[in-house]
């Protein structure tokens, strides 16, 4: 079960500016460092955990060199990771330069079966008041939608206030929509995404 708070908070941007509204985020317990997630995967193959560090090392080496060469590489059971960017469009060729990328990005498609899970898992969500009290508690009955990168489908949150959060969630990573003056296009096959202001320096 992944366990989510809605922290009240002042808005102080945004059609909700000067409002409390519920916002949003999954609790962490805790960040799993690299040590113990190989221990743990060693304890289930069966093999050494001297010899699974070396396999992991390996692949991330792989993995960086692959991707900076442009290819889209697989991360067994997990999905595909690959390298993109941010970068403002303009109408005459002339104008193309490097200064129009505005960010390097790093992908990751999961896999269906990864998607499929998260699909599935519940969500508790707790909500706290303005106050840091508790004042309700509820297991979600969404339709388990799970955002496709590939597509731009960013139907898994939709808090109004992507530049105001400041409860540390995930929040601050969402996607604009571009239907709605966002800065991204959601990103080609190849990374890449159109940035509004082409005629800006």
């Amino acid at each position: 079960m992944l366990k989510v708070k809605a922290n009240e908070k002042l808005q102080k941007i945004g059609k909700y500016a000067d409002t409390y509204r519920y916002i949003m985020a999954p609790e962490l317990y805790t960040t799993l460092n690299q040590e113990k997630v190989i221990k743990e995967a060693a304890l289930r193959s069966g093999i050494s955990k001297g010899v699974m560090q070396a396999a992991w090392d390996a692949a991330g080496e792989v993995i960086k060199a692959w991707a900076t060469e442009g290819h889209s590489v697989a991360i067994p059971g997990l999905g595909s990771m690959r390298f993109g960017l941010r970068a403002k469009s303009v109408a005459n060729v002339n104008e193309v330069k490097a200064g129009l990328i505005r960010s390097r990005r790093i992908i990751f498609t999961p896999t269906t079966d990864l998607k499929d899970e998260l699909a599935d898992t519940a969500i508790q969500i707790t909500c706290y008041d303005r106050n840091g009290q508790e004042v309700k508690r509820v297991t979600s009955a969404d339709e388990g939608i799970v955002e496709d990168p590939e597509n731009g489908n960013d139907n898994g949150n939709d808090n109004d206030n992507v530049n105001g959060n400041e409860d540390g969630g995930t929040n601050d990573n969402v996607t604009p929509n571009p239907n709605e003056g966002g800065g991204d296009n959601g990103g080609d096959d190849n990374g890449g995404g159109d940035e509004p202001g082409a005629d800006e320096d």
